[in-house]
């Protein structure tokens, strides 16, 4: 199981930052029969709401579909009085419809719609069984994506073409992404508000949801929980000290004995609670807080890494490079304050 992202580096050139948007940057959902109402949840908290915390709307956030009128998951509800699916036509980012039943087609007319928004250049996103939706117009063949576990040798058998990733969140392969599984909706899209936007709006929005602003693209689907025995195993505590001593040279030793277990222990707790290892968490952690101060103004990036606890500049450009597929000076121009 790999701790890295499942990221790709490439970011599309569709995707101006915020400094060099003219119009917000046009969402746009298909919702089709049987769509799960979870998902659309979902994309209307991240994309379509009005951010007070921020002060703007951060997209142009529409539903389209193929009917007047579509019945919704098991019959749940039916939504009327969305826009027509030409609307698709105007995304740039589109985010495709999923479905309970993987093994009924989509109708061609949405198969087409998605076809005609890659050929254009723009996003697709897939949440949980929108993957076979993408697969089945054909935009996956040879590229990386990912689908709930319960599915996958489904896909894997239908899908041969597709590098199929399991038993990770999400996938970012640069203009097409897709996420696992219903929560993981949430994750991907804050991970596209973090790569459209920067950390700070990110974590922003994910403060508003109240919900956790980074899980690492590549962490497992499914981790276990076992009922604790007393006395309280959770990382809170210790997790909670770490995030307010990054800049210290911490290792895995010192959030052991933070923590009052031994190394071993400390790996496994981090394994069933986080889906992570401990040096991987440091490393997101010291990350994020880079990215904040860059964000916040930080200009010299030998202090940025010094006081994020990744030490040498070289050190802190590989990781954006790797991370964010910027270098700290591009992430500087597209989230850091406007210049004087």
């Amino acid at each position: 199981m790999p701790q890295d992202s499942s990221h790709h580096d490439a970011r599309p050139s569709h995707q101006p930052g915020p400094a060099q948007a003219s119009a917000p940057h046009r969402v746009v959902v298909i919702v089709d029969e049987s769509s799960n109402p979870f998902e659309l949840g979902c994309t209307t908290e991240v994309f379509g709401l009005h951010r007070p915390e921020i002060g703007r709307a951060l997209y142009d956030f529409r539903l389209c579909s193929p009917e007047p009128s579509t019945l919704m998951r098991d019959g749940f509800f039916t939504l009327t009085g969305v826009a027509g699916l030409e609307a698709a036509d105007a995304a740039d980012t589109l985010i495709v419809p999923n479905r309970p039943d993987v093994d009924v087609p989509r109708r061609p007319a949405v198969l087409d719609a998605v076809r005609r928004a890659h050929a254009r250049g723009a996003r697709l996103v897939g949440l949980c069984s929108g993957a076979f939706t993408l697969a089945e117009a054909g935009v996956l063949d040879g590229r990386r994506a990912t689908a709930h576990w319960q599915w996958a040798d489904s896909f894997r058998a239908r899908f041969p073409a597709v590098r199929l990733e399991e038993n990770v969140l999400f996938v970012d392969d640069g203009d097409v992404l897709t996420a696992a599984g219903s929560a993981a909706a949430l994750d991907l899209g804050l991970h596209i508000v973090r790569r459209d936007h920067g950390a700070g709006v990110a974590n922003a929005v994910s403060r508003r949801l109240v919900f956790a602003a980074h899980r690492d693209g590549g962490q497992q689907q499914f981790i276990e929980r076992p009922v604790p025995d007393l006395p309280d195993e959770s990382l809170a505590p210790v997790l909670a000290w770490a995030q307010e001593h990054l800049e210290m040279p911490l290792t895995v030793s010192d959030l052991a004995a933070r923590a009052a277990v031994s190394p071993a222990t400390l790996h496994r707790r981090f394994r069933a609670q986080l889906g992570t290892t401990p040096l991987a968490w440091l490393t997101r952690e010291r990350l994020a807080l880079a990215c904040r101060l860059i964000e916040r103004g930080a200009t010299q990036v030998e202090t940025v890494a010094r006081r994020s606890g990744l030490g040498s500049a070289a050190n802190l450009r590989a990781l954006m490079r790797r991370e964010r597929g910027l270098t700290p000076s591009a992430y500087r121009q597209r989230f850091g304050p406007p210049a004087k």
